[in-house]
């Protein structure tokens, strides 16, 4: 879903994240490395010249990381939560009317649909849909691969703050 919405794995989110943010602060990935290279405590701990126990408990880590992970995503793609998010952006743009939402609302509902259907959508007239419809496209948050093909939700980089607020550390 990411990936088609122009939002996937070009550097916006992977398991990288979570390593970097770790479960309790950002030097648990080096420490849980450096635990996983422990030499062996005894005749029981593994076969070889490195702890099986340490190398148990980085993969349990390493899988509580990618939980908390998907955990976090998951929750940013909440549709409702996102449909709440989309309004709240076309809310505190001043060059977006409200019946944008109805725009962004259907496209995240439907995954596209054509531009006909605008002024049914809005419940304005077609020269009006039209202008509500080219402010959303001029924002970068409708699209379509050709110039009269249907149009589906995008998230341009102006947008991200808003729609996906936990994505970003604050600095």
């Amino acid at each position: 879903m990411a990936h088609q919405a122009g939002i996937g794995a070009r550097g916006l989110w992977s398991v990288s994240r979570g390593l970097a943010r770790g479960l309790t602060g950002p030097g648990d990935y080096r420490r849980m490395m450096d635990h996983a290279d422990t030499p062996r405590q005894g005749d029981l701990d593994g076969r070889g010249n490195l702890s099986q126990r340490a190398l148990s408990e980085f993969i349990l880590w390493f899988l509580r990381v990618c939980l908390d992970q998907v955990t976090f995503m998951s929750g940013l793609f909440e549709i409702d939560t996102l449909a709440q998010r989309l309004r709240s952006f076309v809310d505190r743009s001043e060059k977006l009317k409200p019946e944008a939402a109805r725009l962004l609302e259907e496209a995240l509902i439907r995954g596209q649909f054509e531009r006909g259907e605008v002024p049914r959508i809005t419940g304005l007239p077609e020269r009006t849909a039209r202008r509500v419809f080219n402010d959303v496209v001029a924002t970068g948050l409708l699209a379509s691969e050709t110039p009269k093909g249907p149009v589906s939700l995008r998230f341009p980089i102006a947008a991200l703050d808003v729609l996906f607020p936990r994505l970003f550390p604050e600095i």
